[in-house]
């Protein structure tokens, strides 16, 4: 069975939270997070790569 069309699976109590590129990116393709202070870029290239900068 195509891993993409089965149904998902609870994750592990430890396991890292997960969210969609597309959920935290936006409709504009990137956001800004604010890290100790700091701004960073994380933004989905045209080829759809995720590019992360200062």
């Amino acid at each position: 069975m195509d891993k993409l069309s089965s149904p998902a699976r609870p994750l592990p109590e430890n396991a890292p939270r997960q969210v969609d590129s597309k959920d935290l990116l936006g409709a504009e393709g990137r956001v800004v997070i604010v890290h100790e202070g700091q701004q960073y870029f994380l933004r989905q290239t045209q080829a759809g790569k995720l590019i992360l900068t200062k």
